[in-house]
């Protein structure tokens, strides 16, 4: 498996509040990744992202093994999830510098030939197979929610004034709701996880020539950034890709 990341502050913003973590296991059998998107005044957003991408890698590490079966996945991300968020939630209430902080969350295990997939907020994953990329997860957004309604345009949510509104995230409430899905992968499939800095910067048709190019995880992300970057990047970018 290879597997690279990026973050950047991107063009406008002055401190990066993304964070991201990805680690191996059992000879590289078994890889885990989370990214996060944090928000909150001051440094509260940095160590909402910070905090949520430890607690979350902690918990997986130590329950994942070589015989999780997709049924195990799926409900060891769901209880990493649970607990990042018990995390940031505890620290936001004990730390007044940080009272109101939350972060999205996106992640991933694979295991073998499985994967299982979380998140929460409007962070993604997109699988690319077959010379098709697809949009995995589901954003928890306001405009995202209208667009399920069909009450706006696709063209409309891009310039919306709520479109940075969030419906879900990590560390606001005691407990959150995050969506699981499971996928089973080929060889030469890619995942990429990535903060909205990348989506609204740089259209999905572009991203999906990306990995049709076939650059190497390590290269493709940083294309993309310079991608984001030259597109003004308004918002912190960050990418994650693992290839089987």
């Amino acid at each position: 498996m290879n597997f690279a990341g990026i973050t950047d502050r991107g063009k406008i913003r002055q401190k990066n509040q993304d964070d991201y973590r990805a680690e191996t296991a059992f000879n590289g059998e078994i890889m885990t990744a989370v990214l996060c998107d944090g928000m909150g005044g001051e440094k509260a957003g940095e160590v909402a992202s910070a905090l949520a991408c430890d607690s979350f890698m902690f918990h997986a590490a130590a329950s994942i093994d070589k015989k999780s079966t997709q049924n195990d996945m799926e409900n060891i991300i769901k209880d990493a999830v649970a607990y990042a968020n018990k995390v940031v939630y505890d620290k936001a209430m004990d730390d007044l510098s940080c009272f109101g902080m939350g972060t999205t969350l996106v992640s991933v295990i694979i295991n073998g030939k499985k994967a299982a997939i979380a998140n929460v907020g409007d962070s993604r994953c997109y699988l690319f197979s077959g010379g098709k990329l697809r949009q995995i997860t589901k954003d928890h957004s306001y405009v995202a929610d209208l667009l399920e309604k069909k009450l706006i345009s696709p063209e409309e949510a891009k310039v919306h004034p709520r479109r940075s509104q969030l419906l879900r995230a990590i560390g606001t409430e005691p407990s959150v709701n995050c969506d699981v899905f499971g996928l089973k992968l080929k060889s030469g499939d890619r995942l990429l996880l990535c903060s909205d800095g990348l989506i609204n910067s740089v259209p999905e048709e572009v991203i999906r020539n990306v990995f049709k190019s076939g650059k190497a995880p390590d290269k493709a992300v940083d294309e993309l950034l310079r991608l984001a970057l030259a597109a003004g990047a308004r918002d912190n970018v960050t990418i994650f890709i693992a290839q089987l």
